[in-house]
């Protein structure tokens, strides 16, 4: 069964301006930023354009959705997709996680109270409890669920038909999705992170829907920062929406995108403090590697998972961080990053 998040992992990513994570006070703000139609949607043009298809042939048909599944890093779209998708067909959509949907109690209720083309957004869909994913097969592929009745020698199991809807699960995980699980989807799509110029027309919309002006240099600063996700560019809008107005003029531009990052300590490539300080440790400490992770942990006074999970990710994802059979070791673009003279591995540079 896949681990859950340990708390440090959680801790890790709600403090930072940059994680990717959903803060608890967000929600309210990802109300006004979301989108309601594909239209108004921005980025994953493939992905959208397809699912217009989807969705004008389900409701020319009149029948509910193919079973979709997201896959990608959190804070790309996932949980807008699914909203936006009961949207444009005219269904309720149901929310929960998988670590929510404890047994199969909890999963039954949810499903009996669906109506015909209701769309079931699950997220972290990896983390259902093998129990849990076997009682849903049947659901999504016969629309009937095995309900137990009785105790002991009395108990049996009743076959109970429900309305025909459609799950929409979402990953960060998918090596962790069982093989019996992702063959039940119809549509599979992998989300990827934005180019500069998206997360730039994010960043003005987003401005728009907060009241603020933000002139088109000060978008493309904040989206060079954003990490390729539109999660952090609108969290850094706030942040710098509040500087530009107690410091500033009340408009976003380049000039207060670039003084509020600095203080943030948000780095033009979208690095914050603990990414540069794991750089500088494999640098300065180990020669820029390899080194084992877990000594990497150690230096840092954090746990493994966090470092794995929080900090790594971008970072290799990047090419500032490069994984060897011997342990991690700082690439020749984070050398230049950091302003650093450049020296080769101990195993010899590969970048």
């Amino acid at each position: 069964m896949p681990k859950k998040p340990s708390a440090p992992v959680e801790a890790a990513e709600t403090g930072r301006v940059i994680g990717t994570a959903a803060h608890g006070e967000e929600e309210r703000f990802d109300r006004i930023f979301r989108p309601t139609t594909l239209n108004d949607f921005v980025g994953q043009e493939k992905h959208k354009e397809n699912l217009q298809v989807y969705v004008q042939a389900a409701l020319k048909r009149k029948e509910p959705l193919d079973h979709i599944l997201l896959c990608g890093p959190p804070g790309l779209g996932k949980t807008t997709l699914a909203n936006i998708l009961a949207h444009e067909m005219g269904v309720k959509l149901y929310v929960t996680s998988g670590p929510v949907i404890e047994h199969k109690g909890v999963l039954t209720g949810i499903l009996t109270r669906l109506e015909r083309g209701d769309i079931l957004f699950i997220d972290e869909i990896h983390r259902l409890s093998p129990a849990v994913e076997e009682f849903l097969y049947p659901a999504i592929e016969d629309f009937r669920i095995d309900v137990a009745t009785g105790d002991g020698a009395f108990a049996e199991s009743i076959a109970l038909d429900i309305r025909p809807f459609t799950l929409v699960g979402a990953t960060t995980r998918t090596g962790l999705l069982t093989k019996p699980l992702q063959e039940r989807f119809g549509v599979t799509l992998r989300l990827d992170f934005y180019p500069v110029d998206e997360l730039e027309r994010i960043a003005r919309r987003s401005a728009g829907l907060l009241g603020v002006a933000c002139d088109q240099a000060g978008a493309r600063s904040l989206a060079e920062r954003a990490r390729g996700t539109p999660r952090v560019v609108n969290r850094l809008i706030r942040r710098v929406r509040d500087f530009a107005e107690v410091q500033g003029n009340g408009r976003i531009d380049q000039a207060i995108v670039e003084s509020s990052c600095e203080r943030l300590g948000v780095d033009t490539a979208g690095l914050d403090e603990m990414d540069r300080r794991l750089l500088l440790v494999l640098i300065e400490h180990y020669e820029g590697g390899p080194v084992g992770v877990e000594t990497i942990a150690a230096a840092l006074a954090e746990a493994r998972d966090t470092v794995e999970d929080v900090y790594e990710p971008y970072l290799l994802q990047q090419g500032y961080l490069g994984r060897t059979p011997r342990g991690r070791v700082a690439t020749r673009k984070a050398y230049e990053h950091l302003g650093v003279p450049f020296r080769e591995t101990r195993q010899g540079s590969l970048f």
